[in-house]
């Protein structure tokens, strides 16, 4: 089965969900067209508070829908766009992705991976014990696993529908695991 899109979300203003769409138009450089998260900088409300000149590593959140199998084995019903992403997958794993992959999408966008999406708190107050499903340690060697996400940068703009095809490719050089952003 080819990677594809399954759902594509945006919001304009800070929530946790964000409502599916149609599609969404990928910026370059800046992220989702109508995002609250798109910027040159970071928009993370956290982080804008101490780093607000950082660069926006974070324009584009994408998870991964075997994700929300994985979840509703275990009780948790959670849908497209609802813990903050802007594109859900199907058929990639997007967490064994190296830093620097590019993600091409439909007709022509690209996405940079910058590395992993950090869980928080909020995971909780969407969905009581879900925080401890998306994140864990490893009680041997004291190592994260961050299951919810990855976060990109936007190399080519384009628009993005449910259904568009992914291709991966790999980074020139030795690959180095992404880590969180």
């Amino acid at each position: 089965m080819a990677a594809r899109v399954t759902a594509v979300s945006s919001n304009a203003t800070y929530s946790f969900s964000k409502p599916n769409r149609a599609s969404i138009t990928l910026l370059t450089g800046l992220g989702v067209a109508g995002d609250v998260h798109a910027g040159e900088t970071i928009k993370h409300r956290f982080r804008m508070q101490y780093e607000p000149d950082l660069p926006n590593l974070r324009q584009v959140h994408l998870i991964h829908e075997e994700l929300f199998d994985e979840l509703a084995v275990k009780g948790f019903a959670v849908a497209a766009g609802e813990l903050g992403e802007n594109i859900s997958t199907r058929g990639i794993d997007l967490l064994g992705l190296p830093t620097g992959a590019l993600l091409h999408l439909g007709a022509g966008a690209i996405i940079e991976v910058t590395g992993l999406r950090n869980p928080c708190a909020q995971i909780d107050s969407f969905c009581k014990g879900l925080l401890k499903e998306v994140f864990a340690i490893d009680a041997e060697t004291g190592e994260f696993t961050f299951k919810s996400g990855i976060m990109g940068v936007i190399r080519q703009g384009g628009e993005v529908r449910p259904g568009d095809v992914i291709e991966v490719e790999a980074p020139a050089g030795p690959h180095r695991p992404l880590e969180r952003v």
